[in-house]
């Protein structure tokens, strides 16, 4: 079974070539880049990966757009800030030695954050679909948290894919302000009422639910961080609704 590979990428000289070095298992790489100025091209382009150069329409679409120019119908869709654990790799690779007996399959995410491997504040498994048939399933989703949409069966790997994702609470906060901005649009494309109640009382719920009911108090003070992080996200995504012309 042949596998083509694909990320999407934007200034991502850090991370690219760890994702491109995990998939050895794949027999074509694809970069669709929307217009780095860092060195992203040309590390993708030493490692041997095809680079394409694309506008950039939103995460799904150019999810599919890469998918599209592809040379084999199996995809293994990779963020540039994911790659394949060694042992995910060797699951891979058994796999391909047989007929598929599903049209996607999923596979855990262990998130890596401030240093920490995060296995608790809801973080671990969360399972993406990220090897697909792509004729039987596509990326969906107009603004953010984009996924893929399987119309067959589907299977699991059970490896972990790793994501690498803050180093410091600076960066996070800002993706954070990218990714709620994009969030609020989504609510008002949607017509999501925004009440008070929601400003006030979700993020402490999304606090204590993280914290506390996700054990995330066993993930360090790294998971102290999740919490709050994911309490203030909540609110943030709530208040730019409101400031945006949306709410109540």
């Amino acid at each position: 079974m042949k596998i083509s590979a694909t990320i999407i990428t934007y200034n991502e000289e850090r991370n690219i070539a760890r994702a491109i070095e995990s998939l050895r298992c794949a027999d074509e790489i694809i970069v669709v880049d929307s217009g780095s100025n860092d060195r992203t091209v040309e590390l993708a382009q030493k490692l041997g990966a095809k680079v394409i150069e694309a506008d950039w329409p939103g995460y799904a679409k150019q999810k599919n757009f890469a998918a599209e120019q592809a040379q084999y119908d199996w995809i293994l869709s990779l963020d540039a800030d994911e790659s394949l654990s060694e042992a995910l790799e060797a699951e891979i690779w058994q796999w391909k030695k047989h007929e598929p007996d599903r049209d996607a399959y999923t596979m855990p995410r262990l998130a890596q954050y401030l240093g920490r491997w995060i296995r608790h504040s809801g973080w671990y498994p969360d399972r993406k679909v990220r090897l697909y048939d792509r004729r039987k399933s596509c990326w969906e989703g107009d603004y953010v948290h984009e996924s893929v949409k399987v119309s067959g069966t589907l299977g699991s790997f059970e490896s972990n894919l790793l994501h690498y994702t803050c180093d410091s609470l600076s960066e996070h906060l800002k993706t954070m302000d990218r990714y709620t901005t994009l969030a609020a649009e989504q609510l008002i494309a949607n017509h999501t009422e925004v009440t008070w109640g929601r400003l006030i009382f979700e993020p402490v719920w999304t606090f204590f639910s993280s914290y506390v009911l996700k054990l995330g108090f066993l993930d360090g003070v790294e998971g102290l961080a999740i919490a709050n992080m994911a309490a203030l996200y909540n609110f943030v995504k709530y208040a730019k609704v409101r400031f945006m012309g949306g709410g109540n």
